[in-house]
């Protein structure tokens, strides 16, 4: 079978790959154990000294990868270019704190001796989606590598050739052999290297439902799962809020990469004294950003990834509408070649929308209207996700209360758009998933935490 790779702004196929196949599969794993025995051996300070290596090499080729990322998944190269400085930011930031976070931790007890130390578990199986495709990788290799595991790297089949440019980056950065392996694999295959008992841990970003599955086949064999699933974040926007930053940060978080993003902007909260203000301004900004060719420096907006993606976005809309939903700008299917959906706006919606409940996972963006900041609080809950959040005021005492003790989700960012950092951890709750990415939390997801006592 042939994994392919179609330029989402063109419709046009640009690489085909083939699958590895199933007799491969038990050799890599065991390539992958192997290596595991060396790695976890090898002194800290050499492993992390590797990340300042391969920080350099993503330095030097940021173009021609930022440009692969653009042809194989659509978003702009200006985003592109982004990403990867993000994940040579990521490498740097461990390279220089990845020996402290797994430092054995002194507890004074009765006992002469007694710590804790951090030990790595072995091959861990990352399943990878395709709206980052090289910051979503790099931020589970990473952590999981500097304690000392390796990684067999599952990615979507839509940006194979990415895969193998990650895989060809670590062995160029000087990674020992199968510290870092790309398998380019679909279905039956995945649940066997999931159930395969070699494979200590599976670390997944994706949807809920694929969420669902995957933490059941591996529960079968209790082995570590993280998962960082779906969102559909609540940008509260309160009377007192500095608007012009309030649309400007909602822009960002609802555009970026054309709205296919987890911890994308997607409801927008809108206290009423403010709401005719924020939303003519936001819609103004919604219906003048610019879309069109990726690759075009003055681009905002790309075409959506696969064609499926902007049709399931587009029947969402359409049932919103159909329940009385009022549509304010975009929401109609260009007539141009690629996948692109226009920005689009939502207004008047209510309980039982799928604006209302469901993720929008594309430039569309839910508009609500509240009495207060309770009420808001209410409506931003009431989601089976919770992934991030955020919250607009010049009451910070307010909104760090709110942050704090109220929303229910795995961060909250106050008069900002909510992002991910190496230096911070990052993931959530309920149908958004469990774990913790980056930071030092991030490493210790998939290490033994292990008590030593020496009497």
């Amino acid at each position: 079978m042939l994994l392919r790779s179609i330029n989402p702004a063109t419709g046009e196929l640009i690489g085909e790959y083939p699958e590895t196949p199933f007799e491969e599969i038990e050799q890599r794993v065991q390539w992958s154990n192997d290596a595991f025995q060396t790695w976890k051996k090898t002194p800290i300070r050499e492993r992390v000294a590797l990340f300042t290596q391969l920080a350099n090499a993503l330095n030097k080729h940021n173009e021609p990868l930022a440009q692969l990322i653009t042809l194989e998944m659509g978003k702009t190269i200006r985003e592109a270019r982004a990403e990867i400085s993000k994940c040579e930011h990521l490498c740097r930031y461990y390279a220089s704190n990845g020996e402290e976070f797994i430092a054995p931790k002194r507890i004074i007890t009765e006992a002469s001796q007694s710590y804790v130390c951090y030990r790595p578990l072995g091959p861990i199986l990352a399943i990878m989606p395709w709206n980052f495709p090289f910051w979503q990788v790099f931020r589970c290799a990473i952590p999981a590598l500097t304690s000392g595991n390796t990684i067999l790297l599952k990615h979507a089949a839509n940006v194979s050739g990415c895969s193998i440019a990650i895989e060809k980056l670590f062995k160029d950065s000087g990674f020992p052999e199968h510290v870092f392996q790309s398998l380019l694999i679909t279905g039956q295959k995945v649940e066997v290297l999931i159930n395969h008992r070699k494979i200590k841990g599976i670390s997944l970003t994706g949807s809920t439902e694929v969420g669902r599955t995957v933490a059941q086949q591996a529960g079968r064999h209790l082995k570590k799962t993280v998962m960082e699933l779906g969102g559909s974040d609540p940008y509260i926007i309160l009377a007192d809020a500095d608007i012009d930053n309030a649309v400007q940060k909602s822009i960002s978080g609802r555009l970026l990469n054309a709205g296919q993003s987890c911890i994308g902007a997607k409801r927008f909260i809108i206290e009423e004294n403010i709401y005719d203000s924020f939303v003519d301004r936001f819609v103004h900004s919604m219906r003048t950003a610019h879309m069109g060719n990726p690759l075009d420096e003055n681009t905002q907006i790309g075409p959506m990834a696969r064609m499926n993606l902007r049709d399931d976005l587009h029947m969402q809309v359409i049932k919103s509408l159909d329940k009385g939903a009022t549509l304010l700008t975009g929401g109609i299917l260009p007539e141009t070649s690629g996948y692109f959906y226009p920005p689009t706006v939502l207004a008047d919606l209510r309980p039982g929308m799928p604006a209302w409940h469901e993720e929008l996972f594309g430039p569309v963006a839910s508009i609500i209207k509240v009495k207060d900041h309770h009420e808001a609080v209410a409506i931003a809950n009431d989601t089976s996700f919770g992934l991030g959040s955020a919250i607009f005021t010049n009451n910070i005492t307010l909104a760090q209360k709110l942050a704090e003790e109220e929303l229910d989700a795995g961060c909250c960012f106050v008069n900002d758009m909510v992002r991910s950092d190496p230096r911070l951890p990052f993931g959530g709750i309920n149908d958004s998933g469990y774990g913790r990415k980056l930071s030092r939390e991030g490493v210790l997801e998939f290490c033994n935490v292990k008590t030593i006592w020496i009497k």
